[in-house]
């Protein structure tokens, strides 16, 4: 069953949610070419964006086929649309859409997500979406930022309305403490010798965690595609072993290939850590218990880690 809104009960979802929503709420003050196309969920972000701008805040119901193909129709008029509602409905169930309405009509959008992987895991299967980046990844040319922070959230959504171009925005539940400046480039953390470790959104401070005291650089991504194949490339140049380890929130290996394109000159060894693809979790828990289960907390990071670099 689709949920409308996230739980009461859970006060962190809501944060980098409630950044998106005010940053587009703004937006559709700001720039007369924004448009948000709903799907029932996320309709409590834009009550009063709706009363002012009611030929601009589309809400289709639960039709997100349909909201695929309202969008597409925004985009070919000349406006910028914003899709948002729950990952596994925004990406998985209209991909059909996605590919025609976008991809073969060669206009742009931002599809915004929200509650990706297992965040809304009190709703357990069908709303578990660790594969959304990867499936994006079988169709060309989409810029996909995963922000690790509510501040981050915002500023990608700003910075992604310009243009005609195709743009994911994975909004989470999980954040990290601190915002960290938004790049294509991806930004050194903390620098070391023994191996790089590339942290995704909001693993970093999980990453930060496992790898305390550790010889390592720690490199931060809250945009993922295109892929900083330069910034990886220098970061391992400036080590004195060429070991990388991929830290994602989707499933484990999403950025795998890119990484080994980026080094295919460089003899390398490649760890991916992400969500597990030899099993499938069907049960509800929190988001913390999933991560245990997939490796993903910090201190089975750091094991992994460590064992893999010899530290």
């Amino acid at each position: 069953m689709n949920s409308p809104t996230a739980p009461a009960t859970q006060s962190v979802p809501r944060d980098m949610w409630s950044a998106f929503g005010r940053a587009m709420s703004g937006a559709l003050d700001s720039d007369p070419r924004a448009a948000v196309v709903l799907a029932d969920i996320g309709t409590h972000l834009f009550k009063d964006a709706r009363r002012k701008h009611p030929q601009r805040v589309i809400n289709v119901g639960i039709r997100e086929q349909l909201m695929m193909g309202v969008a597409g129709g925004l985009a070919m008029c000349g406006l910028r649309p914003v899709v948002h509602t729950v990952a596994a409905f925004l990406v998985e169930r209209p991909l059909e859409q996605i590919k025609l309405n976008f991809g073969q009509q060669n206009v742009g959008a931002v599809l915004a997500s929200w509650g990706a992987s297992y965040d809304l895991s009190e709703f357990a299967f069908s709303h578990f979406t660790p594969g959304d980046v990867a499936v994006l990844d079988s169709m060309p040319k989409w810029t996909v930022h995963v922000p690790g922070h509510p501040q981050e959230a915002g500023e990608l959504l700003l910075r992604s309305l310009p243009g005609d171009d195709r743009v994911y925005l994975r909004l989470s539940s999980q954040t990290n403490k601190e915002p960290h400046p938004v790049s294509a480039s991806f930004t050194p953390v903390r620098r070391g010798a023994r191996g790089v470790v590339l942290a995704v959104g909001p693993t970093l401070d999980r990453v930060l965690s496992a790898t305390e005291g550790l010889d390592v650089t720690v490199l931060y991504a809250s945009t993922i595609r295109p892929f900083d194949t330069a910034g990886l490339r220098a970061a391992v140049r400036s080590a004195t072993a060429a070991d990388v380890v991929l830290v994602e929130p989707t499933l484990a290996g999403t950025s795998a290939h890119h990484a080994a394109s980026a080094l295919v000159d460089v003899p390398h060894r490649l760890l991916a850590l992400g969500v597990r693809r030899d099993v499938e979790v069907r049960s509800y828990g929190t988001p913390e218990d999933h991560d245990f289960r997939h490796g993903l907390d910090a201190a089975s990071l750091g094991k992994s880690i460590r064992y893999f670099l010899g530290l």
